[in-house]
């Protein structure tokens, strides 16, 4: 028969207790009970929206006037005396529910607010963003429309154009009438043309003045 090793024994007494694994969470002991928590802020809200109705105010103001005549007036049926402890109750319980759904119903619009707060923040930066891009290009788009003619400047230039159009056609039809003049001047008087022939003329009739003064005739009749 083997008998066991006391050193053996003795190691694995000595071996370390493994403990929990820290590694994971924990798991929550509760009481199991779960719920929505947007549905209960929902219920929440519309809880606040209705105590803050006057419907509400007028409602309650019925109810605690017809309390506290129906324990003054019947006597045989007073459930709650003066002081009308059972509605004081009644109205510290509705307080101390009331409260709490009222601030959980301004937490979530709280949290509604800062969210519609920062998309307006991002809005309005993406839309300065925007303004300035556009005011860049505008400025760019100016500075190089600055040395392109315009609709005014191309009016202009046409306009001078056809002036000087009308001022050399003006000028040519002076040179015209000028010259036209010119030769009607110079058919109507050849003699100014040519000289020698004027000459001519009158040469011949000088020498036909002369012949006919020596004829015969004209000696008979000196005679």
């Amino acid at each position: 028969m083997n008998t066991p090793d006391p050193r053996r024994r003795l190691s694995v007494r000595s071996a370390p207790r493994r403990g929990p694994d820290l590694s994971a969470p924990r798991d929550s002991r509760g009481l199991g009970l779960s719920y929505d928590p947007d549905a209960f802020g929902r219920f929440a809200e519309s809880v606040a929206r209705y105590f803050g109705t006057a419907r509400f105010l007028v409602i309650q103001s019925l109810i605690v006037v017809l309390w506290i005549a129906a324990n003054v007036a019947l006597v045989t049926l007073r459930w709650d005396p003066y002081p009308f402890i059972l509605l004081n109750l009644a109205f510290s319980t509705q307080a101390a529910y009331a409260a709490p759904l009222i601030l959980l119903a301004q937490n979530r619009q709280e949290i509604r607010d800062r969210a519609a707060a920062e998309n307006d923040r991002k809005v309005a930066e993406r839309t300065q963003a925007d303004a300035e891009f556009l005011a860049r290009e505008i400025a760019s788009v100016r500075v190089m429309l600055s040395d392109v003619v315009t609709t005014q400047d191309l009016r202009e230039q046409l306009d001078d154009v056809a002036r000087l159009l009308a001022d050399l056609r003006a000028r040519l039809d002076q040179a015209e009438g000028a010259a036209f003049d010119d030769t009607a001047d110079s058919r109507s008087s050849p003699s100014d043309a040519d000289p020698t022939a004027g000459r001519s003329d009158t040469t011949e009739s000088t020498a036909a003045t002369v012949a006919s003064a020596n004829a015969p005739g004209s000696s008979q009749g000196t005679r």
